[in-house]
């Protein structure tokens, strides 16, 4: 076989540096390898909550992010895709004589993306499946995921989900069915992301400013 000329060789890899999003304080998270930035574009890596925050007891939460950008100095943009409890933690968590609670609900934010979520609630004493207290509680969760997505952006729920928030809210309801021991939002998913998102800033800004713009001009009219 021939070798290969110089116009038919690739040219040589490009390292991308990858930063969370602002909501997560915009840190450089790791990098990837690309023959073209658009390449990386879609590519997702998990991070932990500690390389975030410096708080070691965060170590045990794994945040998902997905590259949406590519900036011409080869800075990745990325959004919040979904996080999830370690399998240590999460087994941690299990005792005997007690209850566990799942609810798995999909979700629609403010901004248009559509999230699945896992919350369990670990209750103090034993409950059979399927007895109005465990289907109460599942309502409580469902209620409260539910109203707090309707009124929050995806940044504004990843974080309330992620720093505990959200699960606070919760066991504050449902403790009032029953005692419980922990609750905890074990894991999101991001099943759609909005067009929006991929459009440069820019771009969005011209198409908010021109909307505005279109807007007040009827009101005078």
């Amino acid at each position: 076989m021939s070798k290969r000329t110089d116009s038919e060789k690739k040219p040589p890899k490009q390292v991308i540096t990858i930063y969370s999003p602002d909501y997560f304080g915009y840190k450089e998270i790791g990098t990837t390898l690309v023959y073209d930035p658009r390449e990386a574009i879609g590519r997702t890596l998990w991070v932990s909550l500690y390389t975030i925050t410096g708080d070691f007891t965060k170590q045990y939460l794994l945040i998902r992010f997905k590259i949406v950008r590519v900036k011409e100095d080869l800075t990745a943009e990325t959004i919040f895709y979904g996080h999830e409890y370690g399998r240590e933690f999460l087994r941690s968590l299990v005792r005997r004589g007690t209850s566990r609670i799942d609810g798995i609900f999909n979700l629609t934010t403010k901004d248009g993306f559509q999230i699945r979520v896992h919350v369990i609630a670990f209750t103090t004493k034993r409950l059979t499946p399927h007895c109005l207290k465990v289907k109460k509680i599942r309502k409580c969760m469902q209620k409260i995921l539910e109203d707090t997505s309707k009124n929050l952006t995806l940044s504004q729920l990843a974080q309330e989900m992620v720093l505990g928030k959200t699960a606070s809210d919760i066991f504050q309801e449902a403790k009032k069915i029953t005692l419980l021991r922990h609750v905890g939002v074990v894991k999101s998913k991001v099943l759609r992301v909005p067009e929006w998102v991929y459009v440069e800033e820019a771009v969005r800004e011209a198409v908010q400013t021109a909307s505005t713009s279109t807007e007040s001009q009827e009101k005078t009219s």
